[in-house]
């Protein structure tokens, strides 16, 4: 259709932590049931995820999109898993296995690859740290934040593991050097620390807290906002020989906050949903005295020495490691990020103003998180494998509500997904630290949107960015595009081959009048004629969009 170019300009919980996700549940319009988790307890995982959403369809009357094919399937995936759209080859190689399971193998090599830690460090990074200049990223790789994230993804570590190593901010190995980058590049805000906490690890915003109580969300109050607070006040970026530290201090952190209408109240150490830790208070006047008999030696030769009564140790003792909402958040946040929506949206707002579409869903997911030790990948496998992100995308007659996931909801791609996706396209190949990622970064800032939509200065730098036009127009590499296109015997083979290249399919026939017309009209300036009709493939929906 000529059209589509044109127009495409818990349950199982441990002990201590049942009360608290009682707590939780009560808060929550949808009651979760129990008996609805244990009967699916023994499916194979992405069967109870298929069951528990049709459940919904059951029950509203929805007939679903039906499966999506595999040129779709192969270019989502990829998307979804890699990063990057597929080469043709990859395409005929998937298109042509014989296997009844290839979506299956495609998906294990995908997860096995190196491509897929670069796409979930992306992630990991926008989400835990957000977008930044070109600088701060070069920092976050010069003091091993990226590389950490990397081998994080790399050897699938658990993620209840390195949320206590990211917080703790206490390196016990060399490796885990670039952990402490979370801490330190707030550079010693508090405020803006905590602020980054409470979404970033517990899907919850706890800034509406500061001044009062939350007026929308009972279960988060002030006292959680400033004990958030308290946990990591004593930390101080300090440089050492074994490189950044968030150094803490034995002593100070006592105060008191005030709410809006006047009253006052000590900070105490407490979170939303957690016990709060018991902390000897100096009485009113006395002065506290620092002194050796405060601190033990850290782990690491050099490194700077570690208070007995540790805040941040506390915290990840007696807050972190019990708290329901870990699984949860990230959990919420891999749907999210393979399914277009979160469980809950928005998917940082896991709070009883925000209930989940599919409650019983997401505990029980939670609990597979966790039985299954924390472990991204084999979540990540479980839902590309699920029937309900195999839907096509077309949204079927009488479906409006998103949050029944009755077809594949379509997004645009990341900065990181579209910038490596035009590379390959143009060049074969990519490179994550060229200047169009961050070209692309800069103008194309969401990750993980609440909604997808496209703006003036989007439309204006892919219609006009120097970097753009440079990737499209250097054609000094046998591999560019251009060169290949333009090594083909007619204008037919050329524009079946961009659309194989760009979209993983093949043109139809009035597609491929349109641009072998305008081809042909323009045969004394073909290469330039060339580079317009890339640039038009390139810039189009059907190519910015994962679908």
């Amino acid at each position: 259709m000529a059209t589509r170019l044109a127009v495409c300009h818990s349950a199982g919980l441990r002990i201590g932590q049942a009360c608290l996700f009682m707590a939780l549940l009560a808060n929550l319009p949808v009651a979760v049931q129990a008996d609805d988790v244990a009967q699916l307890a023994e499916a194979p995982p992405e069967v109870g995820i298929d069951e528990l959403i049709r459940r919904k369809w059951r029950r509203e009357e929805v007939v679903s999109a039906p499966r999506c094919d595999d040129r779709t399937f192969v270019r989502r995936v990829y998307l979804d898993l890699a990063g990057r759209i597929p080469t043709p080859s990859e395409v005929a190689t998937f298109l042509t296995d014989g296997r009844s399971g290839k979506r299956d193998h495609l998906v294990d090599a995908l997860l096995a690859s190196e491509d897929h830690v670069q796409h979930v460090a992306d992630v990991l990074d926008a989400e835990l740290m957000g977008r930044a200049a070109a600088d701060k990223y070069a920092e976050r790789t010069q003091f091993g934040w990226r590389r950490y994230l990397e081998d994080v993804v790399r050897r699938d570590r658990p993620w209840n593991e390195v949320t206590r190593e990211i917080l703790l901010a206490r390196p016990s190995a060399a490796g885990e050097a670039g952990s402490v980058w979370f801490l330190y590049e707030r550079n010693n805000q508090h405020q803006a620390i905590a602020e980054a906490i409470a979404p970033a690890f517990f899907g919850i915003r706890v800034e509406c807290a500061q001044c009062h109580d939350h007026m929308l969300v009972d279960e988060i109050k002030q006292a959680h906002y400033w004990g958030l607070v308290a946990f990591f006040g004593r930390g101080k970026n300090q440089q050492t020989k074994n490189g950044p530290r968030v150094v803490e201090s034995a002593i100070g952190g006592f105060s008191e906050f005030a709410s809006i209408d006047g009253s006052t109240a000590p900070n105490r150490l407490t979170f939303v949903f957690a016990p709060t830790v018991a902390e000897q208070r100096p009485a009113k006047g006395e002065k506290q005295e620092d002194s050796d008999k405060l601190y033990v030696a850290g782990k690491l030769p050099n490194d700077p020495r570690v208070p007995v009564f540790s805040r941040r140790q506390r915290f990840v003792d007696e807050v972190l490691s019990e708290h329901p909402l870990v699984a949860r958040a990230m959990v919420n946040r891999l749907w999210k990020m393979m399914l277009g929506r979160g469980l809950v949206h928005p998917h940082d707002e896991m709070d009883s103003s925000h209930p989940a579409s599919h409650p019983v869903l997401l505990d029980w997911l939670a609990r597979d998180f966790e039985t299954n030790g924390y472990r991204m990948r084999s979540l990540l496998r479980r839902l590309a494998l699920s029937d309900v992100y195999q839907l096509a995308s077309a949204r079927p007659k009488g479906v409006n509500d998103p949050a029944l996931f009755a077809h594949y909801l379509e997004r645009r791609m990341t900065a990181e997904q579209l910038a490596r996706s035009f590379q390959m396209v143009i060049q074969g190949a990519f490179q994550n630290d060229a200047p169009l990622v961050h070209a692309f970064r800069k103008q194309f800032p969401a990750v993980l949107p609440d909604e997808t939509s496209a703006s003036v200065s989007e439309a204006l730098f892919l219609s006009n960015s120097t970097q753009v036009e440079t990737l499209i127009r250097t054609t000094t590499d046998e591999r560019h595009l251009l060169r290949r296109l333009a090594a083909l015997p007619d204008d037919r083979a050329r524009v079946e081959r961009l659309f194989e290249v760009a979209f993983a399919r093949l043109p139809d026939e009035e597609e491929t009048n349109v641009l072998v017309t305008y081809l042909e009209k323009r045969a004394a300036e073909r290469m330039r004629a060339l580079e317009q009709a890339v640039w038009s493939v390139l810039t189009s929906a059907e190519f910015c969009m994962n679908h």
